[in-house]
């Protein structure tokens, strides 16, 4: 690939991420979304998060590890739980963090 094949890309990917991320702020109120899709929209924060996490808990380089001797996956079902019973966010991130610290150490 050339230099100016590069610099193009670099530019069209600018143009394409440019015209996705504004769409709707050039458009403004001239577009309403159905309320179906208003509801579906409201989950897609956790959905982002859940694909991001789930696969690091589950995946030890690249290959499934469901097994015992995963400290991602206990650390991040005790902070589940944890969760499930406090209810606050950055308490459940420093457990999380604490346990997958204390296990992966084996204190």
């Amino acid at each position: 690939m050339s230099d100016w094949e590069v610099w193009a890309v670099i530019f069209l990917l600018m143009v394409a991420t440019f015209i996705a991320r504004s769409g709707f702020w050039l458009l403004g109120h001239r577009v309403q979304l159905p309320p179906r899709v208003q509801e579906a929209l409201r989950y897609a924060p956790a959905c982002a998060l859940a694909a991001i996490v789930v696969p690091d808990l589950l995946l030890s380089g690249g290959v499934p590890d469901v097994s015992s001797h995963n400290p991602k996956l206990w650390a991040g079902l005790l902070a589940t739980a944890f969760f499930l019973v406090r209810r606050n966010m950055l308490q459940t991130i420093f457990f999380g963090m604490a346990v997958f610290t204390y296990i992966r150490l084996g204190l």
